[in-house]
């Protein structure tokens, strides 16, 4: 075989020689037992078809590469942002390998998570056991401030009860960790809603728990007010500018659920196993907030509900992403805190619209196919609108009948999205054939889309979360005025690769 330890070759070579292809060749001959490449090739023509996407279309119990992950996933991001926080996952341990690698493929990170590794007399007799002896064990090696619990399928499947297990691992008997140690909690079933509802259900835990929980606290108002930014996968960088912007206005708040600094730990030759997150006593403290801000309404439904309870004002948002949503955002927090919005804010919303009108002429009429989570969908619509480009499908597998009518009404309001559609509940098998079928210039989402652009022939936009296949788009912000000129960049350099690739005769050096 070519490698060897002179000569070490990356797997994208290595796997060009000849042995290799010859190993490859072979086995598709011996084992795969498919038809002809004649046939194939037929097969693969006929799904590009109308006819297959009525098929497709009519499916209605597979899914094939849905956008979505599971709730134990939200979850275990929600946790991660709280300071010495240990997520804990009550369940398989093949189930938290999935969550950890998925996270840091994407964010570059270690991630530390763990399971009580539940096995088939588990899954018989109940897992109380696994999670005494889990929490006693992550407690004395990990020395974590706060375990935040969630659960997998198996653990939900048999009933498992975590207020009553945890009170049990806190008793005289068990101690397995002291009786006031934080230990919240959230039922996490991955069977039904997504990352979204995990995120929404371990924000109201930890909420819960401080609030009500460790002891019931009476809430005496101030000035603060809450922000919870929601499940992204740009947090780092997203995280860290809203708190420019916030420093800027001299606005007084507390940011519930900050991973910018757990996940962008720096290389200096010490392991931060936690870092950064938001304080216990500032979580403690957040009931006493004028208000709670959520910046993705479709991650924290139930949690801006209890803070309603609370007496909170609360506001939510579609991921704050272009001018409009900038504005709105930025508008409601000086409403409810009373500070201006200062010069240098309103400059850099000068220097994003300068910016749109400089490259207009590149970005009119083009038309881009969208996918990703709800709050995310809604608002990459809305800044195509605003820059004169179209939106040709928008789909979200784990969008709701609300989301769907709110995305149709966006999409109303401008000429730009007059031959918009939207899809709501499928997949990307889906969104394959309508690529096929009523094709756009460009695609918008995230790594798993390289399949539908290597197939299709349509530029893929990395924008969300998970990005597997490219590195360190997350360590630059989306949100506001300067992540939308960042998004404004990605989008023309993708325009200009094409417009590039499409000609010899007009390849000018200046576009």
């Amino acid at each position: 075989m070519p490698q060897s330890a002179d000569q070490i070759k990356d797997h994208v070579k290595l796997f060009q020689e000849p042995e290799y292809k010859e190993i490859f060749d072979r086995k598709k001959a011996q084992f795969e037992c498919r038809p002809s490449d004649a046939d194939v090739a037929a097969q693969a023509e006929y799904t590009k078809g109308w006819e297959y996407r009525e098929k497709n279309f009519a499916r209605e119990v597979a899914v094939i590469n849905p956008q979505k992950a599971c709730q134990p996933l939200g979850a275990v991001f929600a946790a991660a942002g709280f300071e010495g926080t240990l997520p804990y996952v009550h369940g398989s341990q093949g189930c938290v390998a999935y969550f950890r690698s998925h996270l840091a493929r994407h964010l570059k990170e270690a991630v530390p998570i763990v399971a009580d590794s539940m096995t088939e007399d588990a899954a018989v007799f109940g897992g109380l056991n696994n999670l005494v002896e889990g929490l006693q064990n992550a407690y004395k090696l990990y020395s974590p401030k706060m375990i935040a619990i969630s659960t997998t399928c198996m653990a939900e499947v048999i009933g498992d009860d975590l207020s009553a297990f945890i009170g049990t691992a806190k008793s005289a008997e068990k101690a397995a960790v002291p009786a006031d140690f934080p230990v919240p909690f959230a039922h996490t079933p991955s069977f039904v809603g997504s990352h979204t509802t995990g995120y929404d259900n371990m924000m109201k835990g930890i909420l819960n728990y401080f609030w009500d929980r460790e002891s019931v606290k009476e809430r005496s108002a101030d000035a603060k007010i809450n922000i919870i930014p929601g499940f992204d996968g740009y947090a780092v960088a997203n995280n860290r500018e809203l708190k420019r912007y916030l420093d800027l206005m001299g606005v007084e708040y507390t940011l519930l659920g900050d991973v910018s600094d757990v996940y962008d730990t720096p290389s200096d030759g010490e392991y931060r196993m936690y870092d950064g997150g938001t304080s216990l006593d500032d979580a403690r403290a957040a009931i006493n907030a004028k208000a709670t801000i959520s910046l993705q309404e479709y991650c924290t439904p139930k949690t801006l509900e209890y803070c309603g309870e609370k007496g909170q004002t609360v506001a939510s948002f579609n991921y704050p992403m272009g001018i409009g949503a900038t504005d709105a955002l930025l508008m409601k927090v000086a409403e409810l805190s009373g500070k201006a919005i200062p010069e240098s804010i309103e400059k850099e919303r000068g220097r994003l619209i300068d910016a749109i009108a400089d490259s207009q002429a590149w970005l009119h009429g083009k038309s881009f196919s969208i996918y990703g989570d709800p709050d995310f969908t809604l608002a990459m619509t809305a800044f195509l609108l605003e820059m004169g480009c179209e939106p040709k499908h928008v789909l979200c597998t784990n969008g709701s009948a609300e989301w769907e009518a709110k995305a149709k009404a966006l999409l109303a309001t401008s000429p730009f999205g007059a031959e918009g559609q939207v899809w709501r509940g499928k997949d990307l098998w889906h969104l394959r054939s309508l690529l096929f079928t009523e094709p756009s210039d460009f695609l918008i989402g995230n790594s798993y889309g390289k399949y539908l652009e290597k197939d299709t022939g349509i530029p893929l936009i990395r924008l969300t979360f998970p990005i597997f296949d490219r590195h360190h788009h997350h360590r630059f912000p989306t949100f506001g005025y300067q992540g939308a000129l960042r998004v404004l960049v990605e989008i023309l350099d993708r325009i200009f690769e094409v417009t590039d690739a499409s000609s010899e005769i007009s390849f000018d050096l200046t576009r």
